[in-house]
């Protein structure tokens, strides 16, 4: 997979937990959301090709899914930093 140029680090750390259960109710808080927007300007870089943005969307559902898959973890209870 090639190399996005953004920051693709872990998205369920410490301070994102802690800025997760500190926001209000009403509040989104979504730590892979750079990873949407340039997935976004890919899209618009390209004239809406999907086919030349694989690379952002698999790295957006990718950070997804880690951070879903942290929560839960965190959620039962299970240490994982």
């Amino acid at each position: 997979m090639a190399t996005t140029g953004d920051n693709t680090s872990e998205p369920w750390t410490p301070e994102t937990k802690a800025k997760f259960e500190d926001k209000d109710r009403s509040a989104f808080l979504d730590p892979c959301q750079d990873l949407a927007a340039s997935s976004i300007r890919c899209l618009h870089r390209n004239d809406g090709d999907r086919a030349m943005c694989t690379d952002y969307f698999q790295a957006y559902r990718d950070c997804k899914k880690l951070w879903i898959e942290k929560r839960r973890m965190d959620k039962k209870g299970m240490r994982f930093f």
